[in-house]
This record gives structure tokens, C-alpha cells and sequence, in this order.
């Protein structure tokens, strides 16, 4: 298992990176103003800092319960990313509504783009993370 230290700056990394990213390909592809889409992904990442840390802490928690480890195949990767990403929609999609004056719907799609980025940015970041960062052995998690 993680620290905590190690936790908090996989969840603001992975958010900083993002935002470098996410924010001006927005502006781009959305058509809407540096402002207001730097409000949209700072306060989406403030919340999905939040969420990570305690998401991937349950993840590695049913993890560890399940499988007796925390080391995740590339299929538990995907799932991982997946389940990641749809806790996060529920929460955000109203948020995006209300700040934009747009209906759900609008605000579905937008968060849906924003989605596909960040699955696909998480599935790559973790995954460079755990080989940058590696999971301590714990004992008996090499015999098993």
C-alpha cells in the first residue's frame, strides 16, 4: 500500500499536469473563454483531487481484500480509470451547468469530452506513476 505522502502528490501531480493540459484544449475545443473554462477545470480539479485520493485509497483497499494485492493488471487499470471517471461525473455535471447558465444535457456533453480526456490521461498518468513511483513490496505480496 501507499503512504500518505505519496498519495497526496500523486492526486496534485496528476491534477497539475492535467490542468496544463486540459485548459487551454478546452478553450479550443468548448469555444468559451480562458476565464470561465480556468474556473470550469480549477474547481473540477479541486474536486477530483479530493476524489481521487479517496477513491484510489478504497480501490487499493478492495484491492488488497479481493486479490491479496495492490498491483493492478492493465484490465483492472481500465476498470480503474472507468469506475474513476463516472463517480467523477456525477458530482461534476451540475456543477458545470450551473456555472455555465447551461442545461444538463450541455453540461453531459461537455463533462463526456472532458471525461474522455481524463480516461485516457489516467489510464497513461497512473500507469507512468506506478513505474516512476513503484508500489512498496510488501511481505508475502512476491510469494503469493
Amino acid at each position: 500500500m501507499r503512504e500518505t505522502s505519496d498519495r497526496i502528490r500523486h492526486a496534485i501531480s496528476f491534477e497539475v499536469i492535467a490542468l496544463a493540459i486540459v485548459t487551454p484544449l478546452g478553450v479550443m475545443f468548448f469555444g468559451i473563454s480562458l476565464k470561465d473554462m480556468g474556473v470550469v477545470t480549477l474547481v473540477s480539479a479541486t474536486i477530483a483531487t479530493g476524489w481521487n485520493y479517496i477513491y484510489n485509497l478504497g480501490f487499493d483497499h478492495a484491492m488488497q481484500q479481493l486479490r491479496g494485492d495492490v498491483h493492478k493488471t492493465p484490465a483492472i487499470r481500465v476498470l480503474h480509470a472507468v469506475l474513476f471517471e463516472a463517480g467523477l461525473l456525477i458530482v461534476l455535471i451540475p456543477f458545470i451547468a450551473l456555472y455555465l447558465g447551461v442545461g444538463l444535457w450541455a453540461a453531459f456533453i461537455m463533462d463526456i469530452a472532458l471525461a474522455g480526456f481524463y480516461l485516457v490521461y489516467a489510464f497513461c498518468f497512473n500507469w507512468a506513476y506506478d513505474v516512476i513511483f513503484p508500489i512498496p513490496d510488501t511481505v508475502g505480496a512476491r510469494e503469493a
